[in-house]
């Protein structure tokens, strides 16, 4: 896919509004975290990465894991937009039944590259999957994604030594940094600062940037794909609650979905935003 900026700008403000529906016709969800990735998202599946919705099996594709997989909505909203199923089956998340589980579930949506939901367990699969690409020669890269507050998990610093030891150019990790866990903020929960010095001692090239910054974004998956020798990791500055005022920095929002009244003001809001695009 090749979208321009103004284009993934406009899909980006449809997913929000996506996760604001889908959260609240559930009853239950991640709005918070799920607001905040979204231009990372939409960056990966309308730009960066090669893939087919068409035949989501395809050999040649890169691969994508949401580590943090709570934030699932805007995962589930991205696939629909980009073509891998319905838009209007985004309303089924958490129902019994629906392949939208409350965390991603290969076995029901397939076009999954794992489950997840138990945090600090996707950058080892991450790893595990850029290991087997070198081992066998093929050029496919993989991207995880992950939240800040799940970068307290040991594993996340297990597997980023090994990725640092095998030299995996071909792995790209991103962490949301919007500052917020469910108990609170990170600075309090579990002070991951100096972050990027963390990364940078575990021998992973690391890019900084602002995490709405379409522009941003994009440069720095260029400059991950070009860089050799070692990861990289996009630490991804962004705010929980993107674009619902009520939301934004709010650690509140982090697993309470909106109720009819507040969705509605959600989505005034965002369709206010849209008209500015």
């Amino acid at each position: 896919m090749n979208y321009t900026i103004p284009e993934m700008k406009r899909i980006a403000n449809e997913i929000r509004k996506d996760i604001i529906k889908m959260t609240a016709a559930a009853g239950s969800g991640h709005p918070g975290g799920s607001l905040s990735c979204v231009e990372i998202l939409v960056s990966l599946y309308f730009k960066v990465l090669r893939h087919d919705p068409k035949n989501y099996a395809w050999e040649g594709r890169d691969r994508f894991i949401l580590s943090k997989g709570h934030v699932c909505p805007a995962l589930y909203a991205t696939l629909a937009r980009a073509g891998y199923f319905p838009v209007e089956e985004l309303l089924t998340l958490r129902k019994f039944g629906s392949r939208l589980q409350g965390h991603p579930h290969r076995k029901k949506l397939p076009c999954l590259e794992t489950s997840s939901g138990s945090l600090g367990q996707g950058l080892s699969i991450a790893v595990g999957m850029a290991i087997g690409f070198k081992m066998d020669k093929k050029e496919q890269r993989v991207y995880c994604l992950m939240g800040d507050g799940e970068c307290d998990e040991g594993q996340i610093w297990e597997a980023a030594m090994s990725a640092s030891h095998y030299k995996l150019d071909n792995l790209c990790g991103i962490v949301d940094v919007n500052g917020l866990q469910i108990d609170g903020f990170t600075r309090d929960v579990m002070n991951l600062e100096p972050l990027a010095e963390k990364w940078k001692a575990f021998g992973w090239h690391v890019i900084e940037v602002d995490g709405h910054n379409f522009e941003e974004l994009l440069k720095a998956f260029e400059e991950a794909k070009n860089t050799k020798g070692k990861p990289t990791v996009i630490l991804a500055k962004t705010v929980k609650g993107k674009g619902v005022s009520f939301m934004e920095n709010k650690a509140e929002w982090h697993g309470k979905a909106p109720k009819k009244e507040e969705a509605e003001i959600a989505l005034r809001e965002l369709e206010a935003l849209e008209a500015k695009l």
